[in-house]
């Protein structure tokens, strides 16, 4: 009955010692991985130049204020459609206009005012100083927001670069960490982009071209000329490598 005993357990343990040698035999190794983080810096040149014309009309009449700033918006609009710009409209606004009397202590209405903005842009930074010449002083006609700005078509390919800028430089970090125990960071296992910013600068109000100011954004010399600081791109990014 002993023997049969220890025979049934010897049986047992041998099955269990096969059954560890074949799982380890069959199970992959786990892959040893590191996650750090890497980053880019870099900037690139505003290639357009805008400003904002903003139409603004008032009337007792409603329908009157609209006709006269649509009007308005129109004959600009026609004339900027003979020059190498682009335009988009910006604000449409219809509302009552109303005036604090301090005389009488109430709001006057003064009646219905119209506000019409369209942005017009261009390449070449002197064809916006003439839209800002042609229209200065105009009534009823408003320059603003003078700036320039990096267009999507010059970001895109900044911004595919600088992305593999910043998950190499998560490589050269997981090699600094692993190196001292003789590895290094082999195959990208997986990548997210944490952060994507720009540097947008606010705007700057110019109602001249001529006269020498200055913004964050911006300066415009004694000469008339535009100049624009570079847009600043920041690209953050969390890298998986494996461990060889």
């Amino acid at each position: 009955m002993k023997k049969t005993i220890i025979w049934i357990a010897s049986v047992i343990g041998m099955g269990a010692v096969m059954a560890l040698v074949f799982d380890a035999v069959t199970k992959p190794n786990e892959i040893r991985k590191i996650n750090v983080d890497g980053q880019c810096l870099t900037s690139v040149p505003k290639d357009r130049t805008a400003i904002t014309l903003r139409v603004t009309t008032l009337d007792k009449n409603a329908a009157t204020s609209m006709k006269m700033a649509t009007e308005k918006i129109s004959a600009i609009t026609d004339y900027l459609k003979t020059i190498d710009v682009k335009m988009q409209t910006t604000e449409f606004n219809s509302y009552e206009k109303t005036e604090w009397n301090h005389d009488l202590q109430k709001s006057i209405d003064l009646g219905i005012e119209t506000r019409i903005a369209i942005e017009v842009s261009a390449s070449d930074p002197g064809l916006i100083e003439h839209v800002l010449n042609k229209y200065a002083g105009v009534e009823n006609v408003f320059t603003e927001n003078l700036r320039m700005f990096t267009s999507s078509e010059a970001l895109k390919p900044a911004l595919e670069k600088c992305l593999g800028i910043a998950v190499e430089d998560a490589r050269v970090r997981a090699n600094a960490l692993v190196s001292t125990n003789g590895l290094s960071a082999g195959k990208l296992i997986s990548v997210s982009y944490n952060n994507v910013s720009y540097n947008e600068r606010p705007y700057a109000n110019y109602r001249l071209m001529g006269a020498k100011m200055e913004s964050a954004d911006a300066a415009i010399d004694t000469g008339g000329t535009l100049i624009g600081k570079d847009t600043e791109i920041t690209v953050n990014v969390s890298a998986t490598f494996e461990i060889k």
